[in-house]
């Protein structure tokens, strides 16, 4: 190795530059045979570092998400269920929710696509370079439970409010006892202007009281998350049925019967 080589490399080195030692050769070569400009030259070497870094982050943020799958918001039918805004969706990837610290919540009834379009507006923020945290609401709690009781509540609350975007999936599926709405009462409370929060729920706001047994503690908390929100009401039929009946297996009746 030439010694320009050697003082390139440890530069790289000391300014943490990951991708440039094993392709800044074949850079150099393609510039000199393309007779390209200094500063074209620098601008094709940083922007090949740069990328670099950022798919790097990419696949380092997204297992720390804990998403159950990965889909994005061009794997969405948008023509079913015909609700779905997708104008406003395409807004919301946008992320000017994250930047005025939002919360976005999705309505609607079992299989209607609302776990994915929460995943793929996550997985907007994840290569926009924002922290996400993904959790049903089910899991949320038994882990708040394990947590209390091994006497160790306060460190792991705190690492759910510190994601700039939290997705809390699966809202009303269970009643909470007074333990868990607590919890809630407490995490969102945290979070409140401080971070976004996106909330999938199979029950409209007026049901609320039913999910915490608490029509007070139900009020403050959704007087914290719709204070600054979207929300989204979705109709339609279950994505997961649709095949089904299409196919004749299954009824309208039975379609319905097993989507609630």
């Amino acid at each position: 190795m030439s010694l320009p080589s050697e003082r390139l490399l440890s530069n790289m080195q000391r300014l943490r530059l990951s991708h440039l030692p094993g392709g800044y050769e074949s850079l150099a070569e393609d510039a000199a045979a393309k007779d390209l400009p200094y500063l074209d030259f620098l601008e094709q070497v940083l922007e090949a570092e740069s990328a670099a870094q950022h798919a790097r982050h990419v696949r380092l943020k997204t297992p720390w998400a804990h998403f159950p799958y990965h889909q994005g918001l061009d794997q969405f039918d948008f023509d079913f269920p015909p609700s779905v805004d997708e104008r406003k969706m395409r807004e919301l990837a946008g992320l000017a929710f994250l930047e005025r610290q939002e919360n976005v919540l999705l309505l609607g009834p079992p299989g209607v696509g609302k776990t994915h379009l929460a995943i793929a507006l996550g997985t907007e923020a994840i290569v926009a370079g924002y922290s996400v945290y993904f959790v049903t609401v089910q899991d949320l709690m038994a882990q708040l439970l394990k947590e209390r009781d091994e006497n160790r509540r306060k460190e792991p609350m705190a690492l759910r409010v510190k994601p700039r975007l939290l997705i809390l999936d699966e809202m009303g599926y269970l009643a909470l006892d007074p333990f868990a709405a607590t919890c809630l009462f407490q995490l969102v409370s945290e979070r409140y202007e401080k971070g976004s929060i996106i909330l999938t729920s199979n029950k409209s706001y007026g049901d609320w009281g039913q999910i915490f047994a608490d029509n007070v503690i139900a009020s403050a908390i959704l007087d914290r998350l719709l204070h600054h929100s979207t929300t989204v009401n979705i109709k339609g039929e279950s994505y997961r049925l649709k095949d089904k009946k299409k196919a004749g297996v299954i009824g309208a009746k039975t379609a319905a019967k097993e989507a609630a």
